[in-house]
């Protein structure tokens, strides 16, 4: 008698989300929602964009070297530090997590943070198709057309201001492809976080220096400037870590969803403000905000049929 053909295994229950890493990722766009506070603060208190970026650059170093030491990561430092490739890739991130610094700190300061939260608003479209391109991730219909609301949006966005959005395509573009880049490069959050602290340190010093020595700077010249600087730099490291955490476990659609908190307080930031909101700019919004829309009920649904396929695989 012929044996019978062995019963097939059943299929991989799909993975349950990443729960910790979602959590991650939201508390660190919550922090980046309300930034534009903290710049403001400090611009009110005498500094400028300038030696904002500065002390950014400056105390990062201090608390980014503070999480390695916590999580006992030094030895994987001097293993990057020794790895010219890997340095590359990270020197490419600094050079773009500065220019969006740069410019993120400036708008805010200069009464333009409608048009950095347009930004923020645009990248996680714009990491959908990133996500295609690189990573295969696929978009569906829902997705094509959050993007296409989007486009009309920044398309209407230029009519009111009378030029293309630069900072906020700007914004975008640079976070979009730093967050590719500590996506693929193969470091973990803390440790590369250091590195790119201190790839930075070597100007933000140079120019706070020269600052103190010349009798312009405000880091040091009383104890509430030097407050400001020193929680410039947890603010800038806190969030950047839970995000360079969180994008490791994450698709970039996930975190494209999770991206929208921030740039909606920094709007309700630049409108309480007092920044001219006028109506044709309400027009470009609602496209963007229509998009977001379409984008996060796909998502939800998308999460809902993972969460039910998985219930249906478990055994009863």
């Amino acid at each position: 008698m012929p044996s019978s053909p062995p019963a097939a295994s059943p299929a991989p229950a799909p993975a349950a989300p990443d729960r910790a890493a979602l959590m991650a990722a939201v508390g660190c766009y919550v922090m980046w929602g309300f930034m534009p506070l903290l710049f403001m603060g400090m611009a009110g208190a005498g500094f400028t964009a300038a030696e904002i970026l500065s002390h950014r650059a400056l105390w990062s170093v201090l608390f980014a070297a503070g999480l390695v030491l916590l999580a006992g990561q030094s030895a994987q430092v001097r293993t990057v530090l020794a790895q010219p490739r890997n340095l590359a890739w990270l020197a490419l991130s600094t050079t773009l997590i500065a220019i969006n610094w740069g410019l993120y700190v400036w708008a805010t300061t200069h009464h333009a943070t409608l048009e950095a939260s347009l930004g923020y608003y645009i990248n996680p479209l714009l990491n959908m198709i990133v996500g295609l391109w690189l990573f295969r991730e696929r978009i569906d219909r829902w997705g094509w057309v959050a993007i296409g609301l989007a486009a009309v949006g920044v398309a209407i966005q230029a009519v009111a201001l009378g030029r293309p959005p630069w900072i906020s395509l700007a914004l975008a573009f640079s976070f979009g492809a730093y967050g590719v880049i500590r996506k693929r490069v193969a470091v973990e959050a803390q440790p590369g976080l250091l590195i790119e602290c201190l790839m930075l340190l070597p100007f933000g010093l140079a120019y706070v220096l020269w600052l103190q020595m010349a009798g312009q700077g405000h880091g040091f010249a009383s104890p509430s400037g030097f407050a400001w600087g020193l929680f410039s730099g947890l603010a800038t490291v806190l969030p950047l870590a839970l995000f360079a955490w969180s994008a490791r476990r994450l698709p970039l659609s996930t975190i494209g969803f999770v991206q929208f908190l921030a740039p909606t307080l920094q709007f309700a930031i630049g409108v309480a403000t007092g920044e001219a909101f006028t109506l044709l700019r309400g027009l470009s919004f609602g496209f963007i905000w229509l998009g977001a829309a379409v984008f996060a009920l796909a998502a939800w649904y998308r999460v809902r049929a993972a969460q039910a396929a998985i219930r249906a695989a478990e055994p009863i």
